[in-house]
């Protein structure tokens, strides 16, 4: 077995629960496992494998509701499930897709899939202690469209999916915390603790993203500050939009004046 083939092998894999235990499975035998850097993988066609539900929609076409009612926490928590299963597609792809890095990128990203696995199995039973299953709403698939685009562009993929995309549940979570902690209901308060799990998690994610942004800038003389307006312009990226939570951006790697920068008005 080798490492980024079995990423790719796991990316294919449709069925969530499957695709979530052959991530945490490959994360526990990593430290035995090859890892090929220079190795020529093909892509294959309908990455990533994905189940017949959820339906996807656009983003505009998703309900939100409200988390004061039993429904509409489901709503919301299948949202955030949608979110994570996403980003264990995210991980895996980057582990297999781009070559030539040290064993310490496919690694770490071998940790965030298998994190995120984990996020999202959480928010599955929790689903399911409510009457409800992963599929039962439509989702949209915004994270994998980030990831479509930045295919040939390792370093966009790392300064627009975990720096920017994700960076943005360290801002959404602790407002949605808030939110389910006014519910003050047995099931909100258990999904407030899922989320501090996910949140202490996605702090160490979108740091491992900082680092492997800066060490491919460094490599190859870009300015990590300037380059990241240029990628985001380049390939229309959402700025992120006020509240953020700084505490969490800071202890993610960004520096202050990449805070300023955010606090700008649009």
């Amino acid at each position: 077995m080798e490492l980024r083939h079995r990423a790719l092998e796991v990316l294919q894999l449709q069925d969530p629960e499957q695709k979530a235990a052959a991530a945490l499975d490959l994360q526990a035998r990593a430290a035995h496992i090859s890892i090929a850097p220079d190795a020529v993988l093909t892509e294959p066609a309908g990455l990533p494998g994905h189940p017949e539900r959820p339906a996807l929609r656009h983003h505009t076409e998703v309900a939100r509701r409200s988390p004061a009612t039993p429904l509409g926490r489901a709503v919301l928590l299948h949202a955030i499930a949608h979110i994570e299963f996403n980003a264990i597609n995210l991980a895996l792809d980057a582990v297999w897709r781009f070559g030539g890095m040290p064993d310490a990128f496919y690694r770490d990203w071998l940790r965030v899939a298998a994190e995120e696995a984990h996020h999202f199995t959480l928010l599955r039973n929790h689903l399911r202690s409510l009457g409800h299953d992963y599929g039962d709403f439509p989702a949209h698939q915004g994270l994998w469209t980030m990831c479509e685009k930045t295919r040939d562009d390792i370093v966009a993929r790392m300064a627009l999916v975990p720096r920017t995309l994700e960076a943005r549940g360290l801002d959404a979570t602790p407002q949605i915390q808030h939110k389910l902690r006014s519910v003050g209901t047995p099931d909100a308060l258990a999904a407030v603790e899922i989320l501090d799990t996910i949140l202490r998690d996605e702090v160490g994610h979108v740091a491992i993203g900082n680092h492997w942004y800066r060490w491919l800038c460094s490599q190859r003389g870009d300015d990590a500050e300037a380059l990241y307006e240029v990628l985001a312009q380049r390939y229309e990226a959402p700025r992120p939009r006020p509240p953020f939570n700084t505490e969490a951006r800071r202890r993610a790697g960004f520096s202050d004046t990449e805070l300023a920068w955010l606090e700008q008005a649009p």
